[in-house]
């Protein structure tokens, strides 16, 4: 079993790489295998709407995003965190999710997932809400902590003292490994995925 983790911060080791770690960590004294996937800071295109990805099964921009959403079809659940930008996460992590999740869905579906939030005061929790989102609409079961997913610090290093967000983290980390083994346990019992009804839109603006 494999967790893939993003890190949405243009920053490869700062805070928000220090929380990931920290879950990654946990991960592997359980067994499971990761891979930090880093976003880093090359030019990222937003969704356009253009809609190509229904015909061609991919983004039609050739970049990242369809490097992660491969990775995304043999990985078993996911951890997503990101810097906090004025009480939001970071526009780079919007964009580069909004794409990943337009066009390869399946790559994410029933897959259990968490997102982290690192900030220097506040806004965590507000950036916290808007990544679950993600998960909630595409029949991903969200897994929590003994408390909302966040650390502080402005640095690496401050980050290393917020020792309950380190154990947050850690805790997240088990609980992820926990769920993905009762899922791998329910399929050797014949218990499978729910099979979803064709999918109903309603627009009441024609």
């Amino acid at each position: 079993m494999k967790v893939l983790l993003l890190n949405g911060s243009s920053h490869r080791n700062g805070c928000t790489f220090t929380a990931l770690d920290e879950v990654s960590r946990a991960l592997k004294n359980e067994g499971i295998d990761t891979e930090i996937y880093q976003l880093g800071n090359p030019e990222l295109r937003d969704c356009c709407g253009c809609q190509a990805c229904r015909k061609i099964g991919k983004c039609v921009y050739e970049d990242s995003v369809n490097e992660f959403v491969e990775k995304a079809r043999i990985s078993d659940g996911f951890i997503f965190g990101t810097p906090v930008y004025y009480a939001h996460p970071s526009g780079r992590i919007l964009s580069f999710l909004d794409r990943a999740f337009y066009s390869g869905s399946s790559a994410f579906a029933y897959k259990p997932a968490a997102a982290i939030a690192s900030a220097r005061r506040s806004g965590t929790t507000a950036s916290f809400d808007v990544l679950n989102k993600y998960f909630t609409i595409c029949n991903m079961p969200v897994v929590s902590s003994q408390y909302w997913n966040n650390i502080h610090g402005n640095i690496m290093e401050e980050a290393r003292q917020d020792i309950e967000g380190l154990q947050t983290m850690r805790t997240l980390g088990r609980n992820m490994a926990w769920l993905l083994k009762c899922i791998e346990s329910g399929k050797k019992m014949g218990i499978t995925k729910p099979q979803p009804e064709e999918k109903i839109k309603t627009n009441f603006i024609r």
